[in-house]
């Protein structure tokens, strides 16, 4: 997969086949619109092409810090780079950009940049500045240059909003079960591992914290997780909190993963760590003995799970 940032007016990029939209969590009903992307751009010799946006809009126009994404730029990436999908252009989305008309759009990027051949976009896709034009005006700019629209009807594009809705409510609740049906894999958290401050090796459940650098990721509920990561060319469980440790008086989030059977050294390594199941909420326990009893039956159930389902 060919990734851009930028783009210029190269005659020999040969035609494309385009779809538009921010794909955050690039999930089943995502995965419906790539799957004719690409079927449709291989059958008629071209190249499969995502067009989106980085930032996301919101934080441009709207400035809104608070903002949560599913996945993050890294992730998305690395989940289409397997879809076959030949090209991924990650615009740069700026106040400049935004003020483009309709036509400028269609014609200085889908048209003289792309080369299009054919965009594939829901019925409701509206776009130019102040998202004034729909797809009716994208029809009429294909036929004065010479591009097919291929319009996703009204239940497929209601089928991915309601799963984006659903996924981020299942994951603020905790609810990995329907999150992860929704996405067609399991949610990722991507992270640096930085030290803590070493209390879970104090009670024999030393831990590996993980710092996201990226603030507008998406964190599930408050919770304990079972978890699964890769690292040196091997599947590791774990199970994961994600919390302000109560019991210690914690002030500030923290991500923390146990990992099974695992005893190496992997301070300042960028990890990825998949959540499959929540075992229970954060609680505060009377003491750190009955923190660390209760860390034994999380275990076991975490084990558990892994035997019975994996």
């Amino acid at each position: 997969m060919i990734i851009k940032k930028t783009l210029s007016e190269d005659s020999d990029a040969g035609f494309s086949v385009v779809t538009i939209g921010t794909f955050d969590g690039v999930h089943v009903g995502h995965k419906k619109i790539l799957d004719r992307l690409i079927s449709t751009a291989r059958a008629n010799n071209l190249k499969s092409t995502i067009f989106t946006f980085f930032p996301h809009p919101r934080m441009v126009l709207q400035q809104d810090a608070d903002i949560k994404l599913i996945n993050t730029l890294d992730e998305k990436i690395s989940i289409l780079e397997k879809s076959g999908l030949d090209q991924l252009i990650l615009y740069p989305f700026t106040r400049e950009f935004s003020r483009l008309t309709a036509i400028e759009f269609v014609r200085d990027i889908i048209v003289n940049k792309l080369h299009a051949k054919k965009v594939i976009i829901g019925y409701d896709h509206r776009f130019g500045r102040n998202r004034t034009a729909t797809i009716k005006d994208l029809k009429q700019f294909g036929e004065t240059y010479d591009f097919e629209v291929e319009e996703i009807g009204v239940e497929e594009v209601n089928a991915v909003s309601v799963s984006s809705t659903k996924i981020r409510k299942a994951l603020q609740e905790g609810d990995m079960k329907t999150a992860n049906t929704y996405l067609g894999y399991d949610f990722m958290l991507t992270g640096e591992v930085v030290k803590g401050k070493g209390l879970g090796r104090q009670i024999r459940f030393p831990t590996a914290n993980l710092h996201i650098a990226e603030k507008y990721k998406l964190i599930p509920g408050n919770g304990v997780y079972v978890v699964k990561s890769h690292i040196d060319g091997k599947n590791v469980y774990g199970m994961m909190n994600i919390g302000f440790n109560p019991t210690v008086d914690g002030k500030n989030q923290s991500i923390e993963i146990h990992f099974f059977d695992f005893d190496r050294d992997i301070y300042g390594r960028k990890i990825q760590v998949d959540m499959l199941k929540r075992l229970r909420d954060e609680v505060r326990f009377e003491s750190v003995e009955a923190l660390s009893v209760q860390l034994e039956k999380d275990r076991e159930n975490a084990l558990k799970y892994i035997a019975d389902f994996l």
